[in-house]
């Protein structure tokens, strides 16, 4: 039991499990536009997600990242330099395209992480900045990287589903931005530190709001669409209803994180009842 309950942290500290939503999230992207993931791209966003997230985990608050004393935490740095040198090895197949947007993300990643102003140690330490940057990266890399790679046009709809991307973001961010206010310095200003939890909530109910509607704007509207952002519309609901201060140790770091996966498991489900009743249709 000790084995399953430290191979399970692993996957928890490595980053393992959030690579695994941003999987989940290009797939969907795949289903609800239509198009094929590039299956490179899909294992280098996997791979650069558990490098980055570790790096921005571990990697910039320690004073000598490369001379690691902790074995626990050696053993993450080993597992990232792995993640790292696959995610290398995806990046030589794909587009040029995908490249110069991968750098721009690349950039923004940077600045967000490194120091670049000289009172603030980086820009992650502005923390209501923090959460909409997080948003723009989660959002570029799950929507605009595989649709340039499917050489997509960057129409209207997709533009509508960046945004409701980057929307869905800063809602699953929100329990973690109100998990940290007891830990949180004051001098972070993050979102729940400014308005308070229950302002905090109300605000993302809006923006759970917006996600849903906002599906109405686009030009073509399929059921799979249609009902895939239903389904993750009530499931914002009884997030933020059931948000709180003191949560349990898995509520975020597992729970919420698992909402991407189990969003595509649904989605298949979904998406195979859709062609299940066409295919009656056309038989009848």
């Amino acid at each position: 039991m000790k084995l399953v309950r430290r191979i399970f942290n692993f996957y928890l500290d490595a980053s393992v499990h959030v690579a695994a939503s941003v999987f989940c999230l290009l797939e969907i992207t795949a289903l609800l536009l239509d198009i094929t993931i590039n299956q490179n791209l899909a294992y280098f966003c996997f791979f650069s997600t558990i490098a980055c997230y570790n790096f921005i985990k571990y990697g910039v608050e320690a004073k000598k990242y490369i001379l690691v004393v902790n074995k626990y935490h050696k053993s993450i740095q080993v597992f990232s330099f792995l993640a790292m040198a696959f995610a290398v090895y995806f990046a030589f197949f794909l587009h040029k395209d995908v490249w110069y947007c991968m750098f721009a993300l690349g950039v923004f990643t940077a600045i967000y992480t490194l120091p670049v102003l000289p009172k603030a140690k980086n820009l992650r330490s502005f923390g209501a900045l923090k959460v909409f940057m997080v948003a723009i990266v989660w959002a570029g890399v799950t929507v605009l990287l595989p649709v340039l790679s499917a050489n997509m046009d960057l129409s209207p709809d997709v533009w509508i589903e960046t945004f409701q991307r980057f929307l869905i973001v800063l809602i699953l961010l929100m329990p973690f931005e109100i998990r940290d206010l007891a830990y949180d310095s004051p001098s972070l200003k993050t979102i729940p530190q400014r308005f308070g939890v229950i302002h905090t909530k109300l605000t993302t109910g809006v923006v759970v709001l917006i996600f849903f509607f906002t599906t109405y704007l686009k030009e073509t509207i399929t059921p799979l669409d249609l009902i895939a952002k239903g389904i993750l519309f009530l499931s914002f609901g009884f997030l933020v209803l059931h948000t709180k201060g003191k949560q349990t140790k898995y509520f975020a770091s597992f729970w919420v994180e698992a909402i991407p996966i189990a969003w595509l498991l649904i989605v298949y489900l979904v998406d195979y009842l859709i062609h299940l009743h066409f295919l009656a249709l056309v038989s009848s």
